[in-house]
């Protein structure tokens, strides 16, 4: 077993006096169990922990480390702006370069503007929905997480029609009155929330390819169906493509499925490992937003001028290099290796489901037609105990996995052949941890 004597003694004194020990909730452990490792240092597809064990990451600090741990391009350029000053709180060059670059390449952000991190855009770009309809109500899915603003951390009501209630304490429920909660791919559904109130939906926003709540793949159409509908009531659309943004193509899930949404959102991979955010979109809607427009949002560390070159390095190397073809065949075809390594061994069925460079492994009987989870009630139950138990006999083994059973891998260009052969190996011995008694 790892030593891991000097995490759990900072883990100790972290929770005196921060809340869990942790700084977002899911790095605590709870879901899994045990003492998470304290990273000291990381570099291409490893992480170092302050105990001095080295781990393969699938992690990937959740998705914006497509290029790997410190990539050299990206940490020449972080390193270049710190020398010239942190943050200047005033207008400057680096994040024009930046927008330039993301609206040269995407036809459907025709304007954009960088917050510090994927809640603010999300609270931004409804704002600007809201403000450009005249209408209240947003659209959103189970199943689909879209930062820890109040009016998105809801549930779905008892009714297809009803409104979301909170799922946080301190969220009032008339802070998520106006949200509305449909299940992910039920066409049906969304067109009787609709027919009900149609006519007060400002947006349906959605995570196209859903990547909070497992790797939740949907129908080919199930998104052109709803862009649609949207027009046809004269609601916008909104992407939430803070992780797939950038990493399953530079246009992300709207390039891969040929639509273009009213507004988007961005976080991860844009501030090339540093926090930042950004909603664009159409001319006309971000023309609404202050100072041009009566929509206001505002950011003291907006643009910090580190975080916008290293991302400016890193969407520069990613437009001349364009990874996202191998990074999915290679993604498809280690999940091809873990299914192959395991179907003989393996107490329980195993599931590999893949998008672009994200995958993940369901442990357990898929019960849907299709064999494939599209939605969170067709999760296995027994996925999350068979989980923790693989994570830690992984963990052990040197492997770094998201320490949640809902939350998805990620492959980087970092990652070498070899290393996701030791993977494969190390899962296939991993996965009679779950034939013990």
């Amino acid at each position: 077993m790892n030593n891991l004597i000097k995490s759990a003694q900072l883990f100790d004194r972290a929770k005196k006096i921060i809340p869990g020990g942790v700084h977002s909730p899911v790095r605590a452990f709870q879901g899994v169990g045990g003492t998470p490792p304290f990273i000291d240092s990381a570099n291409g597809a490893c992480l170092t922990d302050i105990d001095g064990n080295t781990y393969l990451d699938f992690c990937m600090s959740w998705g914006p480390l497509i290029l790997g741990h410190q990539d050299p391009d990206i940490a020449k350029a972080a390193n270049a702006a710190i020398a010239k000053g942190c943050t200047f709180g005033a207008a400057e060059a680096s994040s024009l370069a930046l927008a330039e670059l993301i609206t040269n390449h995407i036809p459907w952000v025709e304007k954009l503007r960088f917050v510090n991190s994927g809640t603010e855009a999300v609270m931004s770009a409804i704002r600007v929905a809201r403000g450009a309809t005249g209408r209240n109500k947003i659209l959103k899915f189970d199943g689909c997480y879209h930062g820890h603003s109040d009016a998105m951390l809801v549930q779905a009501g008892s009714g297809l029609t009803e409104m979301a209630t909170p799922n946080s304490a301190g969220v009032p429920a008339e802070t998520t009155i106006n949200t509305l909660v449909a299940p992910l791919n039920d066409i049906p559904a969304v067109e009787k929330i609709f027919a009900t109130h149609g006519n007060d939906i400002a947006a349906i926003i959605i995570e196209p390819v859903p990547a909070n709540n497992g790797l939740l793949l949907q129908q080919e159409n199930f998104l052109e169906k709803l862009a649609a509908i949207a027009h046809t009531h004269g609601a916008l659309v909104i992407f939430d493509e803070v992780i797939t943004g950038f990493r399953l193509a530079f246009g992300g899930a709207a390039e891969v499925f040929g639509i273009q949404p009213d507004l988007v959102t961005y976080g991860k991979i844009i501030g090339g490992g540093f926090p930042v955010g950004a909603y664009g979109g159409r001319a006309d809607l971000l023309d609404q937003v202050a100072p041009n427009g009566p929509v206001y949002q505002a950011g003291t560390l907006s643009g910090n001028p580190v975080a916008m070159k290293a991302g400016l390095a890193g969407l520069e190397k990613l437009l001349h290099n364009s990874p996202y073809t191998e990074l999915e065949q290679r993604t498809l075809k280690l999940g091809e290796k873990i299914k192959s390594a395991t179907q003989q061994v393996s107490p329980v069925p195993i599931t590999v489901q893949v998008a672009g460079s994200l995958f993940w492994i369901i442990l357990g009987d898929i019960t849907s037609s299709d064999g494939i989870i599209r939605s969170p009630e067709q999760i296995p139950s027994a996925h999350k105990d068979h989980f923790r138990q693989v994570f830690h006999t992984l963990l052990t083994s040197g492997i770094y996995l998201a320490p949640s059973a809902f939350e998805v891998s990620f492959l980087s260009t970092a990652h070498t052949d070899a290393q996701l052969d030791d993977y494969v190996a190390a899962f296939s011995n991993a996965i009679h941890v779950l034939a013990k008694p």
